[in-house]
C-alpha cells in the first residue's frame, strides 16, 4: 500500500457513503481534517449521522458530485455502471476501494488488533474498544456498529493501538495489516463467494498468516483450530473448555441482561466476578476474547472489569429501541442462521412472555442456500414475521421469495412492506412480549415504525 496515499489530498468523496463499512472511514478522515463529500441511493441512519457531521450527501449519483475531489473512495457494492465511478476513472482522480483504504489505515499502527470471525465481530471489537477507553489506553477504532461511548463507529486516538473489525466477505480482510488477530469462529457464510468451506478456511489461513505478533483464537471451534494448527505463529486460545489458555468459570445468570463469571488463565482465576450486560452465552466468549486482546497490549488488568461492565451493547446488536403498549422492541444485526439462533436463544432467556422475530432475509443466494437453516433458527421464536428479501448487490435470478421461507415455519406471516409487518405485530403482540427485528439490511426501520409511528 502506498504510504503517500493521502499526500496532497484535501477533498475526499465517498461513493456509497451510507454503508456501515464506510462510515468509520468517514469519521476518521473527518477527524483528520479532510473535506468530505459523499453520495448514496438510500436514506438511512448512517446518512443522518454523516449529515450531522456537517458533510454534504447527495442522493442523486452523478459525475458532477465528484467535482474537485482529490480522492474517491467507493465500496465493493458499487456497480461498474455507477456514473460517479465511471466519471472518477475517466477523470484520472485517484480512486480507491474502501478495503484498500482501511488496509492503509491499519498499517499506520504498531498494535493493530483485527477482530475476525463469521459471528460476533462488531460486539467483540466494541467490548475491546470500551475496555481500552476505560483504561485510558487511547485507542483508535474502526467498528462495524455504533458504540455509544464514542458516539459513532470510529475514533482517532494518540496511542499505537487500533481496534479494527475484519470482514471476510470477498476476502476484504486480506487487505488489512494485523499485528494481533482475533479469530472468533468460522462458519458457512458468504458461500456465494467462497463456494466451499475449504475455501473459507484457506482465506482465514491467509489472513492469519499476515499477523505480525499474536493470534488469539477460539479453541472450541473445530474450523478455527484446523486453520490455526497449520500456522507457525504465537497463539493464545480461549473458549469454554478448560483446555484453553483462557476460559470462564462460575457463570451465573443474574437477570435478563446481566451475567456474572470469573476468568481463568491456565488454571488460575485472574479476574473474579466479572459482570457483563449483554445477553447470551456467545457474548461471554466475545468478552473473553476482548479481554485477552486487551491484556496482550498491556492494559492494566485492574481496569478491565470497569470496561466490561460499562459496555451495554453496540448499535444494532440486541439494541433496545423502545416500548409501545407494554411491548418491548429491540433490533439486532443477525442475518445468518447461527447468529439468529444465538440472538433468539438469548432473547428467550430474558424473561419475556413471548418473543417475536421480525426478519428481513438478506440476498437471494444466502436465503436459498441456507433456507432450511433459517427456518430452524427462526422457529426458536414464539412468533415469526418476515418482510421481503433485500437483494442488495444481487438480482433475483433464483426466483426465491420470503414466502418460500415462511412456508417452512409454523404460523409464520410474511409481508411485502415493513409498514405492513409493523402494523401486524402491533395488532397481535401482547404486553410483556419482546419484538426483535433481525437482519443486516434496513429492517431496523420496522422497529422504529413500531415504536415511533414512522422511520
Amino acid at each position: 500500500m502506498n504510504d503517500n496515499l493521502l499526500q496532497n489530498v484535501n477533498k475526499v468523496h465517498f461513493i456509497g457513503i451510507g454503508g456501515s463499512g464506510m462510515f468509520p472511514i468517514v469519521q476518521i478522515l473527518n477527524q483528520k481534517g479532510f473535506k468530505i463529500t459523499g453520495s448514496d441511493n438510500n436514506e438511512s441512519d448512517i446518512v443522518k449521522m454523516v449529515r450531522n457531521l456537517g458533510i454534504e450527501v447527495s442522493m442523486n449519483q452523478t459525475a458532477e458530485n465528484i467535482k474537485d475531489a482529490d480522492l474517491i473512495i467507493y465500496t465493493s457494492a458499487i456497480l461498474e455502471d455507477n456514473p460517479e465511478l465511471i466519471g472518477a476513472k475517466k477523470s484520472g482522480i485517484k480512486t480507491i476501494e474502501r478495503n484498500d483504504m482501511l488496509g492503509y489505515l491499519t498499517n499506520q499502527y504498531s498494535n493493530c488488533i483485527c477482530v475476525s470471525g463469521t459471528h460476533g465481530k462488531t460486539t467483540t471489537t466494541s467490548i475491546l474498544t470500551q475496555i481500552l477507553l476505560d483504561a485510558s489506553m487511547d485507542p483508535s477504532a474502526f467498528i462495524g456498529g455504533k458504540l455509544k461511548s464514542i458516539n459513532g463507529y470510529a475514533r482517532i486516538g494518540k496511542s499505537q493501538i487500533m481496534t479494527c473489525e475484519a470482514c471476510e466477505y470477498s476476502n476484504h480482510f486480506l487487505k488489512l495489516n494485523p499485528d494481533i488477530t482475533i479469530v472468533l469462529n468460522i462458519d458457512n457464510d458468504h458461500m456465494e463467494f467462497f463456494k466451499t468451506m475449504e475455501n473459507v478456511k484457506k482465506s482465514y489461513k491467509k489472513f492469519c498468516e499476515k499477523t505480525s505478533k499474536t493470534i488469539i483464537y477460539n479453541g472450541d471451534d473445530k474450523n478455527v483450530v484446523e486453520v490455526i494448527s497449520s500456522l507457525n505463529k504465537r497463539t493464545i486460545s480461549f473458549g469454554f473448555n478448560s483446555t484453553n489458555d483462557y476460559y470462564p468459570i462460575n457463570i451465573t445468570k443474574i437477570s435478563g441482561m446481566r451475567t456474572q463469571f470469573s476468568l481463568c488463565h491456565k488454571g488460575s482465576i485472574i479476574l473474579k466476578d466479572l459482570e457483563i450486560f449483554v445477553p447470551g452465552k456467545h457474548n461471554i466468549l466475545n468478552t473473553v476474547a476482548a479481554i485477552v486482546a486487551a491484556i496482550e497490549v498491556n492494559t492494566p488488568i485492574e481496569y478491565i472489569p470497569k470496561g466490561v461492565a460499562n459496555f451495554k451493547g453496540a448499535g444494532r446488536r440486541f439494541e433496545f429501541i423502545g416500548e409501545i403498549n407494554g411491548i418491548t422492541v429491540a433490533d439486532d444485526y443477525a442475518h445468518h442462521p447461527t447468529e439468529i439462533a444465538a440472538t433468539l436463544k438469548a432473547a428467550k432467556e430474558c424473561g419475556f412472555k413471548k418473543v417475536w422475530a421480525v426478519h428481513q432475509p438478506f440476498t437471494y443466494s444466502r436465503t436459498k442456500m441456507l433456507m432450511d437453516e433459517f427456518a430452524k433458527s427462526l422457529s426458536i421464536a414464539n412468533h415469526v414475521v418476515l418482510t421481503e428479501i433485500m437483494g442488495s448487490r444481487e438480482k433475483n435470478t433464483l426466483g426465491v421469495y420470503s414466502k418460500d421461507l415462511a412456508e417452512k415455519i409454523d404460523g409464520c406471516k410474511w409481508f411485502t412492506t415493513q409498514n405492513e409487518a409493523a402494523k401486524y405485530v402491533l395488532n397481535n403482540a401482547k404486553p410483556g412480549d419482546l419484538v426483535i427485528t433481525l437482519g443486516c439490511g434496513d429492517i431496523y426501520k420496522c422497529a422504529k415504525i413500531m415504536v415511533f409511528g414512522k422511520y
